[in-house]
């Protein structure tokens, strides 16, 4: 059975509940899940597939697609439920003193319960159709910062 810790009661839109059907996917735990692959040579995470919260959301479980611009960048926070902010560095050209100056923009972004980040991290995000006012990205694959060096996230300029 699925978290319930909303309100409202939280289940898959693809997944007939009272089913006696043998050939629906279930996991480890016998417990019918809908999941799927996104494509674009992103794999489906392994929690996706085992566990059960319940994220409409979610582009492994939920009824998102992807589509459009594939973007990376550093998580500089993560204090919003189910929602991060990436930073993302580029140079921009100036073509007056034929040099580059140094530029940055925050995208918000979608982060399903599949994956657990925390600051520092870099991220690989997808856009997909509006989420809410400013959410239009998609959390797709996530690649953890060393522990060794700690990073400052919040004004280091990081070209990926």
């Amino acid at each position: 059975m699925a978290e319930q810790n909303e309100k409202a009661f939280q289940k898959q839109d693809a997944v007939f509940l009272s089913s006696r059907k043998a050939n629906v996917k279930r996991n480890k735990q016998g417990a019918i899940r809908y999941y799927r692959n996104v494509g674009l040579g992103f794999k489906t995470p392994q929690e996706a597939i085992e566990g059960t919260y319940i994220d409409k959301k979610c582009p492994f479980t939920g009824n998102i697609s992807i589509r459009g611009r594939i973007l990376k960048g550093l998580v500089i926070s993560n204090k919003m439920k189910r929602t991060i902010i990436m930073r993302r560095d580029y140079l921009h050209y100036i073509k007056k003193y034929k040099r580059y100056e140094k530029r940055h923009t925050n995208v918000p972004a979608h982060l399903s319960p599949c994956f657990s980040v925390k600051e520092g991290d870099i991220v690989t995000v997808g856009q997909c159709r509006p989420l809410s006012k400013t959410v239009r990205f998609n959390v797709l694959k996530v690649e953890p910062c060393s522990t060794q060096k700690p990073v400052n996230v919040k004004k280091q300029f990081r070209m990926f």
